[in-house]
């Protein structure tokens, strides 16, 4: 260990942008042995690991590093699975350069952070090929039954803690796939969709049950899961599109961040295209709207949908982007355009079909209640092309109460209402966790809370099995 300072820090081969723009392959290449443990070998084994504090999981980074380093590889994977349900994911979608490599203290030191993710996919990997990754099992096997309500990271991180601890879980998934945002939303050069359909086997065979085309509210109600089971988890992220400050109701060829990459990823899955020609990129003058990782997952979908030219349109500066500095290098190595502090003012349309947008150039103000400067109308005003513009200005929750026909307790975002340290509602049977009760976040949250939900679910099944033996 400690060769960080004789060992330069590297990161696998990245397929050339040129080349990588026309399929929808992961960019990245995986390590090899000798490179695995060279990078590993960087870790300076400190005393307080940053880079373990800043993940949200708090995986116990130094220690599988060491054994990466060692050869230990099945150890590594055992300690890294230990707080992870699914590694390889992270290791792909995670924004290291904003959490765990971000706060390395090598990287603070000035040697170039150790390169955790890349190292966590090549670990799971490998785990996967040698066998490691073995099915859930569970010395217990209680009788009381868990519904959980939505299968992307959070349902699906929950449902492996549950039937790991002996309990029956039917998962409720509105789509015809498990994996939410994960299968629907990531593109497949940033998550290959066979990574997240092997977990989905991976449980299946565990023995977790998928109801899939199952939407709940419209084929099975949620009083009838209140009747059937011993606790609810509700996690069914969030879909709901933040709108333009600028009306777009009548312009069909202005549309949602998601609808786009559900439709692209579709696709990709073998799934016939929709009839809507604005779903699709493909000749187009592209403009898309917003600054995170979604927006950057948009742009750089439709550069490989051979659209004319894409620009993003974002209303602060680079520094000050929400998503993660990787992808927004990623896409100007591939072409994309990056208009700064532009803010959409208006749509000229024709038909019903936008034609151009005009957009007020603004500069930095005082900082804002979001941590970051606040964009100022310059009074200067341009225009933009687009045949196409794709609104990626985050999500919000859909109305639960109205769909599910119930009255769990909501806060004034719209999210469900919890006790933060149980992840428990106002109904004692139901929980929730993930987006649905924090907001659009990361994946790596989710999975966070899919873990801490599934341990308050199996306290509380223990205490009512208590009560009911009393």
């Amino acid at each position: 260990m400690l060769e960080f300072h004789k060992k330069k820090p590297k990161n696998p081969s990245k397929t050339e942008p040129e080349k990588r723009i026309k399929d929808f392959q992961e960019i990245y290449s995986q390590f090899g042995k000798n490179d695995s443990v060279e990078q590993s070998s960087r870790c300076s084994q400190c005393g307080i690991p940053y880079c373990q504090i800043h993940c949200p999981l708090n995986n116990n980074i130094p220690d599988w590093l060491r054994y990466i380093a060692e050869g230990r590889l099945e150890e590594a994977y055992q300690v890294s699975a230990s707080t992870n349900a699914f590694p390889e994911v992270c290791g792909r979608v995670c924004p290291q350069d904003r959490l765990c490599e971000g706060n390395c203290v090598v990287e603070q030191a000035g040697f170039g952070a150790i390169t955790i993710g890349n190292l966590e996919k090549y670990l799971t990997e490998i785990a996967w090929e040698k066998g490691w990754v073995r099915n859930l099992s569970s010395q217990n096997q209680y009788k009381q039954k868990v519904a959980i309500i939505g299968s992307g990271p959070a349902g699906m991180a929950a449902s492996a803690y549950l039937t790991q601890n002996g309990y029956q879980v039917d998962v409720f998934e509105k789509n015809d796939r498990a994996g939410g945002l994960m299968i629907y939303g990531i593109p497949n050069f940033k998550l290959d969709k066979k990574i997240v359909e092997r977990r989905t086997e991976w449980l299946t065979e565990s023995g977790v049950t998928f109801n899939l085309n199952t939407e709940v509210g419209k084929n099975i109600s949620f009083q009838d899961l209140e009747k059937d089971y011993d606790a609810i988890l509700i996690a069914t992220g969030v879909y709901k599109a933040r709108q333009l400050d600028i009306d777009t109701s009548s312009v069909n060829n202005s549309i949602p961040a998601l609808d786009f990459l559900i439709e692209s990823n579709r696709t990709g899955l073998g799934d016939s295209p929709s009839k809507n020609k604005y779903l699709t990129a493909k000749d187009k003058h592209v403009v898309v709207i917003g600054g995170g990782d979604t927006a950057m997952d948009c742009v750089r979908t439709a550069i490989r949908q051979q659209a004319k030219e894409v620009t993003c349109l974002y209303r602060r500066n680079k520094e000050n982007m929400p998503g993660s500095a990787r992808e927004v290098l990623n896409a100007e190595q591939e072409g994309i355009k990056f208009n700064w502090l532009s803010v959409p003012s208006k749509i000229i349309s024709d038909s019903s079909t936008a034609t151009s947008m005009t957009y007020k150039v603004a500069t930095l103000g005082e900082v804002d209640e979001s941590g970051r400067r606040k964009p100022i109308d310059t009074g200067v005003e341009k225009q933009i092309k687009s045949d196409l513009i794709i609104q990626a200005l985050g999500f919000e929750p859909e109305d639960l109460n109205h769909n599910f026909k119930t009255n769990i307790e909501l806060t004034s975002w719209k999210t469900v209402k919890v006790d933060f340290k149980k992840f428990q509602t106002n109904n004692p049977k139901i929980f929730a966790a993930g987006d649905i009760v924090r907001g659009a976040s990361l994946v790596v949250w989710a999975i966070h809370d899919g873990r801490e939900v599934a341990k308050s679910i199996h306290n509380f099944l223990q205490n009512s099995k208590i009560k009911k033996a009393s």
